[in-house]
This record gives structure tokens, C-alpha cells and sequence, in this order.
């Protein structure tokens, strides 16, 4: 009966004195390694003045220094290709993935196979909780080669025992006709993509009760765990949605909802989450909102220890109601520092400005953030949006009141917002880029 609700009943139900015991078990093993066998991460502890003898609790992590994605950069740049932090022997390697370069520079990371192994098994394990079983067919419509989500769910669903359709994130209307035949059961994008794919359906004329698609799960960028976003894919595909998380450096298929929706699940036997003080960090205790840290307790080639993601989110350790105890980040990532904007003294995140465009019915799924300046120099946002259907003026004058009031509750400042026409903005099939700079240009 366990194994019914469980990949691996006897880690995803463990006791929290044991779960922690294990961690620090690794998380020792992990940073002794680190000390003796890289000279990046020796140079740094020392620095900091730490050894791996001072590690006699999960809380003394804290001591250790934080390490950036541009400290790897230059790390790479330094001593290239891979930096010193390559941690296994040459001969265990199996798989390079650089990370998508969406903040700059990609960052080289290798999997040994060992590597290689435990992602697989995890990731079977997040699918499995969210409802995958091995009579599904998953439409793995994540991008493959380089980038990593696409390989990671491939090598799980080999393991759950499910047929898998590698269709990467090709054509939108091949991605259709795989849900009309063979019938896909199970589909894995970024959220941007589902909609888009949901976009289509409608045009072709396909309603969702036609095809025989159940389960979503959605990553690569925030979005599935947005209330209005959530509900416009379900519609729109006839699924029961739900989020998923990962980040290169860590690993892409790390954390996801179980079918209780009520949190991202991450596997605690192999990856040490701390949240910190966005300025400070200092690490917060559970329940408040900073920036998450990640250190791997496992991962052989490239290991990371306390990695700064840039995400927002804050955790929380009590069991969940599915009965897994591992701890889970609650209402998903919340926003991204590097996507942090600052207008008139309010800070807010593309994903507060998906939650308000997404309850609108007159609006498409899709929208952008313009940062310019007007002619006194003053920084200026403007929010695009696309209308469903023409609009009379005085009609469109109301939607953009409506639009700047409830943009004013959600953000707590008013800003510009601009109409276009449906199919006016890119469509995408990877990460959508919802935050464009254009002071740059009009210097």
C-alpha cells in the first residue's frame, strides 16, 4: 500500500531526527571532500576561517561562506573549462550542463554517473507524487540536449517504467497531436509553454475533454502555483496542475507538488535548504520569506555548498498531509532578485503582476514589463498587455482603469499599462521573458 503512495516510502516518510541525522552525516562527508579535493572551495574556507572539523551541527553551515553563480563565473573564466570545484574523478564523469545563461554567462556543471543515478531516482520520485504511474504516456515537452529538465524527467520516467514521447519543446501543433494520438496522459513544460499549447488547442477547436491528458507539471520559470495562472492551464488543458522546481547549478528536477498542492517538496536527503536575509545572509527561521541556499549532501562532480539562488520562498517543515515529512517551499518561488523592480518606492515581481493580468478574461495569457523614462528622466513602468477581442475606446479606457486600480492593490504603486492587439507579444516555448529594459537604449 506504501509503494502505491510513495516512490520510496522509507526516505519520504523518515522521521525528522533520523532526516537530520542523515543530512549531517553527508553534509560532513560533502564539505571534508570539498576542503581536501578543490582549491576553490579550500581557498575560501580558509578564508572565511572554517574547517571541516567545525561542522558539528546543521546550524554551524551557517559559519561557512556563501558562494554566488559570478563567483563560479569567474571561477570558469580563471581556470577554464569547468573551474576547481570539479570535485570526482574525470573518469566518473558522464554528462555536461551548462545552465540556460538567462542572467549572463552560462555556468558549467558536470554530472558523474553516480550523479546521473540519484537525479534520475528523485526525480521519479517528485513525478510519482504528483500522480505519474507506469501506465502513463509523458509528453516531456521540456527542452532536451543542454539544458537539463528535459534528460533528468526522460531518465525518470525509464525508471517508473513509463512511455515516455522526447518531443522537447517543439511545435506547438505536433505537441497537439501527440495529446489526439498516441494520447499523452502526463505532460511536463514551462508554464508559459502550457498556456500557449492550451492557446492553440482552443484555435484548433479541440475541446479539452477530447484528449486524454490528466496531469501537468510545470517548471523552468515561477508561474504554476500563481492561483489565476493555475486555473487557466487546468482549464484550458483539462489537468490537474502542478509545480515543479529546479536550477542548474543545483539540479533541475529537484522539488515539486504532491497532489495535496500545498507546498514544493524537496528531496532533504540530498539537497540542505536555508533561507537567508536578502541583505544579511543571515539565515531566517522557518516560515519567513528570504532567499534560498542550497547545498548538495551528495553530488559527486560539481558539488555546491550554500549556493545563493536568487529565488524567493520560504519553507516549512511540519509533514505534509500527503504523509511525506520532507520540507516543502510554500507557495512556490515567490520572485527572483534579479527580477526585482523598484518604482516610485514599491518592490515588486513579475509574478504579482501574472496574478492580476491572469484574472482578467478580457486578456490573453500573455504580458510584458517595460522600464524606460519619460522626458524628465524619471524611470517609468509600463505593463503591456494583449486584449482578447477589439475593444471600443471608451471600453478600452475602462479595462485600463480597471487594470491600473488592481494593479495599485497588488503592487501598491499605479503603473502605465498598454492595450495591444491579440498575437501582438512573442509566444515562447522555453522561459518567457516578462521583465524588458529599455533605459539602456534611450540614453
Amino acid at each position: 500500500m506504501a509503494r502505491d503512495r510513495f516512490w520510496d516510502p522509507e526516505i519520504e516518510t523518515i522521521p525528522r531526527k533520523q532526516l537530520h541525522s542523515l543530512q549531517l552525516d553527508r553534509l560532513r562527508w560533502q564539505v571534508d571532500r570539498c576542503y581536501r579535493e578543490s582549491p576553490f572551495y579550500r581557498e575560501r574556507f580558509d578564508r572565511a576561517g572554517v574547517r571541516p572539523s567545525h561542522l558539528q551541527t546543521l546550524e554551524d553551515l551557517r559559519h561557512f561562506p556563501i558562494v554566488t553563480k559570478e563567483d563560479l563565473r569567474r571561477e570558469q573564466e580563471a581556470h577554464p573549462p569547468f573551474g576547481r570545484y570539479v570535485v570526482a574523478p574525470r573518469g566518473t564523469w558522464q554528462e555536461l550542463h551548462p545552465s540556460t545563461g538567462t542572467t549572463g554567462r552560462p555556468v558549467n556543471t558536470i554530472w558523474s554517473r553516480e550523479d546521473a543515478r540519484v537525479i534520475a531516482d528523485h526525480t521519479a520520485r517528485t513525478m510519482w507524487s504528483f500522480g505519474t504511474r507506469p501506465h502513463d504516456i509523458v509528453q516531456n515537452a521540456f527542452s532536451y540536449g543542454l539544458w537539463v529538465a528535459g534528460m533528468a524527467v526522460h531518465y525518470a520516467c525509464a525508471l517508473i517504467g513509463c512511455f515516455v514521447i522526447p518531443i522537447g519543446a517543439g511545435t506547438t501543433q505536433r505537441q497537439i497531436d501527440y495529446f489526439l494520438s498516441p494520447g499523452s496522459t502526463v505532460l511536463l513544460a514551462t508554464p508559459s509553454f502550457a498556456l500557449h499549447i492550451a492557446e492553440a488547442l482552443r484555435e484548433r477547436g479541440i475541446h479539452p475533454e477530447e484528449i486524454p491528458l490528466r496531469i501537468g507539471c510545470f517548471g523552468g520559470e515561477p508561474g504554476a502555483e500563481v492561483p489565476e495562472t493555475r486555473r487557466r492551464i487546468e482549464e484550458g488543458l483539462g489537468i490537474d496542475c502542478y509545480d515543479y522546481y529546479g536550477l542548474g547549478e543545483i539540479v533541475p528536477t529537484f522539488a515539486s507538488e504532491c497532489t495535496e498542492k500545498n507546498g514544493l517538496h524537496w528531496a532533504e536527503d540530498h539537497y540542505l535548504i536555508e533561507v537567508v536575509h536578502p541583505e544579511t545572509h543571515e539565515p531566517l527561521p522557518p516560515g519567513e520569506v528570504g532567499i534560498l541556499v542550497m547545498t548538495h549532501l551528495t553530488r559527486e562532480a560539481t558539488p555546491m555548498i550554500r549556493y545563493l539562488t536568487n529565488d524567493y520562498g520560504r519553507v516549512d517543515l511540519e509533514p505534509c498531509k500527503c504523509g511525506r515529512t520532507h520540507g516543502r517551499i510554500v507557495g512556490g518561488i515567490l520572485g527572483r532578485a534579479d527580477d526585482l523592480v523598484i518604482y516610485r518606492g514599491a518592490k515588486f515581481y513579475p509574478v504579482q503582476v501574472e496574478g492580476v493580468v491572469r484574472r482578467m478574461p478580457e486578456l490573453s495569457d500573455e504580458f510584458r514589463i517595460e522600464l524606460s523614462r519619460d522626458e524628465r528622466g524619471m524611470d517609468r513602468v509600463t505593463i503591456v498587455v494583449e486584449c482578447t477581442r477589439v475593444l471600443e475606446e471608451a471600453e478600452q479606457q475602462r479595462l485600463v482603469e480597471r487594470l491600473r486600480g488592481a494593479f495599485k492593490e497588488a503592487l501598491q504603486v499605479t503603473p502605465e499599462v498598454r492595450i495591444v492587439p491579440f498575437g501582438t507579444l512573442e509566444r515562447t516555448v522555453f522561459k518567457a521573458r516578462r521583465l524588458v529594459d529599455l533605459r539602456q537604449q534611450e540614453r
